[in-house]
């Protein structure tokens, strides 16, 4: 049986193998900086999901127009609004496309059709890219595909 001085002295033994071994702490700490550093280039290659932002569009062309709000998602624009088709100028109905800021389309989505009466309408369109569509291109549309009017609108 090993005795009590055997203990102390191999007790002694390894606390000083195990301080001889181990390292300080700024060593295994890299400096403020160097992690700053080291974390900004994948940081700045990276850039944050878009914020949803709203906006208004107006689309009038004689009595009828399409009108409402366009909300700015990160792949995606939800537009919602009210649209208006007189008896005398025939059927109505709102169709939006959604652009990268180079131009290259993205999506598009149309309403349903309205004849002789006011209407709100819900959809969402496409613009799956990082960041969503640049901008948008809102029409109000007679029958099937005559374009009455476009305005274009960016994302604010």
């Amino acid at each position: 049986m090993p005795s009590v001085r055997h203990a102390m002295r191999h007790s002694m033994l390894a606390v000083a193998a195990a301080a001889a071994f181990t390292l300080p702490s700024a060593f295994l700490t890299p400096p403020a900086t160097a992690v700053a550093s080291a974390a900004a280039p994948h940081a700045a290659a990276v850039p944050a999901a878009a914020a949803s932002v709203s906006s208004a569009f107006n689309v009038p062309h004689g009595a009828t127009y399409t009108r409402g709000t366009l909300v700015w998602k990160d792949r995606a624009v939800d537009v919602s609004g009210t649209q208006r088709a007189v008896e005398s100028s025939g059927c109505r109905r709102t169709h939006v496309s959604t652009y990268s800021a180079g131009g290259t389309l993205l999506g598009s989505k149309s309403s349903s059709q309205v004849c002789g009466r006011s209407a709100s309408f819900a959809f969402r369109v496409p613009a799956n890219v990082r960041g969503g569509a640049a901008k948008v291109k809102v029409c109000l549309v007679r029958g099937a595909s005559t374009n009455l009017k476009c305005t274009t609108y960016r994302r604010p």
